[in-house]
């Protein structure tokens, strides 16, 4: 029987090639039509519209795109401290 194919993705942070389901998905949600900035948050489902990006469960890969600034050019937008905060958050609760 034929094996089914594993998706990879490469981590934001690390710069590794990994299986899908072993990252996390970060999504920058549709554009507002009032102009503000659109929500940008980890999308744990995997199911969220929009724009994505990738990292390992690691709070060090979320520090690594942080300081490097690669969700930024990912998203082509600017994202505000606290967005970083919020996600460092729920990282840790989700277990990296």
């Amino acid at each position: 029987m034929k094996q089914k194919k594993v998706p990879m993705r490469m981590c934001t942070g690390c710069g590794e090639m990994k299986p899908k389901k072993e990252l996390v998905r970060i999504v920058r949600g549709p554009e507002k039509e009032d102009g503000g900035a659109p929500e940008i948050a980890l999308d744990l489902t995997g199911k969220k519209p929009g724009r994505g990006a990738y990292l390992c469960r690691s709070a060090q890969c979320l520090q690594k795109a942080r300081k490097s600034r690669r969700l930024e050019r990912a998203f082509s937008c600017r994202i505000p401290e606290e967005v970083y905060g919020q996600m460092e958050k729920e990282l840790g609760a989700y277990g990296g």
